[in-house]
């Protein structure tokens, strides 16, 4: 993920944080559902782009110099 999406994702999620804050108990709670879902995409996210850093090494190391 580069640094602009990262701002865009904490942007995001201070916006939904301040909704919850300012509006009743049931926009909060749609709210509290996408920033529980972003948080478990960027996981993902950098779950995935470890595994695949780790398996583009392996390889590397197969190419003959």
């Amino acid at each position: 993920m580069t640094l602009t999406a990262l701002h865009y994702l904490y942007a995001q999620v201070r916006t939904r944080l301040a909704k919850i804050r300012a509006d009743g108990a049931d926009a909060g709670a749609l709210s509290l559902e996408w920033v529980a879902i972003a948080i478990v995409l960027v996981a993902a996210a950098l779950a995935l782009a470890t595994f695949l850093t780790g398996k583009l090494s392996d390889l590397e190391k197969l190419i003959p110099n």
